[in-house]
């Protein structure tokens, strides 16, 4: 059942990652890649928050696989981070490569972290 789970959630994370993207994008006149790192790092907040509620014993059975695995796995992408990471240092861009990597993995963990934060403070533990 739980492979039925993962679909549904992919099949609501992958839609809602090619939007989000448009929608962040289109409002930055930047060749910085918003739309992914926005994806990326809500993504990483919503792993937070179920990270946290696991932890804290307060994890319905099939949660992780329709959130975690399925919606959070299809709405974030390393790939895409990775490609246009690339692109932005074949194009000479050099900081704003950098700035992509490091911030990427910087608001990841920090999104994580307050994710996991939230919820252990809200769930009393």
């Amino acid at each position: 059942m739980n492979w039925l789970l993962v679909a549904v959630g992919a099949a609501v994370g992958a839609p809602l990652r090619y939007l989000t993207d448009r929608a962040v994008q289109v409002r930055h006149d930047s060749l910085f890649p918003w739309g992914t790192f926005t994806v990326n790092a809500a993504g990483c907040l919503v792993l937070g928050v179920l990270t946290g509620a696991a932890l804290a014993g307060d994890d319905p059975a099939g949660l992780q696989a329709l959130l975690g695995t399925g919606l959070c796995g299809a709405l974030t992408t390393y790939s895409t981070f990775s490609y246009e990471t690339l692109r932005l240092a074949e194009r000479g861009m050099r900081f704003l490569a950098v700035a992509n990597a490091a911030g990427s993995v910087l608001v990841g963990l920090g999104a994580v972290h307050l994710g996991l934060t939230v919820t252990e403070s809200l769930l009393g533990r």
